[in-house]
């Protein structure tokens, strides 16, 4: 008998040690006989009157959410939300429509047996509605989990940092990807330099890389495990994007990796088995199309942008092309994205890149993001991302800011074209805000393509330090409803500022 079979035989013994008479048997009996949610509840995508609830059960069964203002639930009315089966590994989501804008609304799940009749104890959350009117804005940014061998620690009490982002009593949180880390296996213990010993809770799912769709959906169950994440979902709706780490490290389409450890070898298939995992355990509300990329709308002052680029991502290579006109983003979503931002009418564009412009990101002797290195003229994917600065400029796009996780250490840079080598744009900031828990790195060199000055950097003291030491960050950014000015605050594991920006609306 393995460890995991004496833990569960010890806890069968305690639970029937814990059914003293025989009275009590049938009302446990009947518990058993009830469906159960298994990982909590989360929302997402949430507008001024729609939002999207998720849920996994223990078995098929018939998804019911309630809504309401009141947090007794005694306003509350009912939603039907889909039938949970197996196919979708028993999750599933069901979509509110006509919410009160700008509102505190409680919402609460219960699970309808198929058969008997009987439901599962509600499990309830909480989210505010998106604004129709200029009010304050709040919201928390970052992205990077459980990577690079650092997963739940119990004796740190888990998933700390999501302790720190509720306290900020955020409006929704914004995920810049890698919020699972499928290429990256647990071990039960690590030697940390200081002598002492982190220990991972460690799943079947997380001793090896993720290949097959089992294994994909194990990834996010294993997050789910923490009881910090799950009381963060149930109080903050969340904005999810994908990057590398979902599928695996650097990739792209077409692929066709190279490493022993994988049996799969074609990205291809392996992309298409984490993106539908991904879709399963996330409160993402995908177009027909099935497209990442939209826009979330949230009251006259702010228009969230949310990129997708991985799916439309060019090979990784020296990124000097001289004629190169896309990369990153691919034609049909620039398109999109400069549509978008010509039409918004918030007064604050924020783009959610889960990769960085300015910062060069090496993929062996390839590149991985749009910075090669030269800080000359675009090259390669740069020439993507300066054809749309020019567009934005051209039609008058004011205050886009840029937000990104990805290079797992927090810093603001500020995009000068007067000290750029290519200048036909207006000026922006990008803030970089990671990792939530996993190896801490940095910080990245800039290029100077498009002319950033690094404003404010804090990074580990050595690569893959671990989230012991508490190089762990996020981002805050706060909307003032009256003056409109935009504030973003880098926070570190505990919740402390580290560097404050005010940024007034420019007209």
């Amino acid at each position: 008998m393995d460890r995991r079979t004496v833990l569960r035989g010890g806890l069968l013994m305690t639970g029937a040690a814990a059914l003293p008479t025989m009275a009590a048997r049938p009302a446990a009996a009947l518990l058993r006989g009830r469906p159960a949610l298994t990982h909590g509840v989360q929302s997402g995508d949430v507008t001024a009157r729609e939002a999207v609830v998720w849920a996994r059960s223990d078995r098929p069964a018939r998804m019911l959410v309630e809504v309401g203002r009141r947090p007794d639930f005694r306003d509350a009315r009912t939603v039907r939300g889909p039938v949970v089966t197996p196919d979708t590994d028993l999750t599933g989501k069901a979509l509110l429509r006509g919410l009160p804008p700008g509102e505190e609304l409680h919402y609460r799940v219960r699970l309808a047996d198929l058969d008997r009749g009987l439901s599962s104890e509600p499990v309830a959350g909480r989210l505010r509605t998106a604004p129709r009117r200029r009010q304050d804005i709040r919201f928390v940014w970052s992205g990077d989990l459980a990577g690079q061998g650092w997963g739940i620690n119990p004796d740190l009490g888990g998933y700390r940092i999501f302790r720190a982002m509720d306290r900020r009593d955020p409006d929704f949180f914004l995920c810049s990807g890698d919020f699972v880390y499928s290429d990256g296996p647990l071990t039960e213990t690590v030697a940390l330099p200081d002598g002492r010993t982190w220990r991972n809770i460690v799943t079947e799912e997380k001793s090896a890389v993720a290949q097959t769709l089992a294994e994909y959906r194990g990834q996010f169950r294993y997050n789910l495990m923490d009881a910090n994440l799950r009381a963060f979902n149930a109080r903050v709706p969340m904005l999810y994007q994908w990057d590398d780490h979902e599928v695996t490290n650097n990739w792209y389409p077409g692929e066709i990796l190279d490493l022993p450890q994988y049996t799969e070898k074609r990205v291809d298939v392996l992309a298409g088995r984490a993106r539908r995992a991904m879709l399963e355990y996330t409160p993402v509300r995908t177009a027909r199309s099935g497209r990442l990329y939209r826009k979330i709308s949230y009251g006259p002052l702010l228009d969230v942008f949310m990129l997708d680029m991985r799916t439309y991502k060019s090979p990784n290579d020296a990124g000097t092309s001289p004629t190169q006109r896309d990369g990153l983003l691919g034609a049909e979503q620039a398109a999109w994205l400069k549509r978008e931002l010509r039409h918004s009418k918030a007064t604050w564009k924020v783009v959610a890149a889960d990769l960085p412009i300015g910062l060069i990101v090496p993929d062996g002797t390839a590149q991985e993001s749009a910075a090669q290195g030269d800080g000359g003229a675009p090259l390669g994917r740069e020439r993507e991302i300066a054809d749309l600065l020019s567009y934005a400029r051209r039609h008058r796009v004011r205050n886009m800011v840029w937000l990104t996780a990805d290079v797992h250490y927090t810093a603001a840079h500020y995009y000068d074209p007067a000290k750029a080598a290519f200048s036909d744009f207006d000026p922006f900031w990008e803030f970089v805000s990671g990792p939530l828990n996993a190896g801490a790195f940095g910080p990245n060199k800039l290029d100077g393509t498009f002319g950033p000055q690094l404003k404010f950097v804090q990074a580990p003291p050595r690569a893959n330090t671990s989230p012991a030491e508490g190089f762990q960050f996020f981002g805050e950014v706060e909307i003032d409803g009256r003056s409109e000015a935009l504030t973003v605050h880098l926070r570190d594991l505990h919740g402390t500022a580290l560097h404050t920006e005010i940024l007034s609306p420019r007209r």
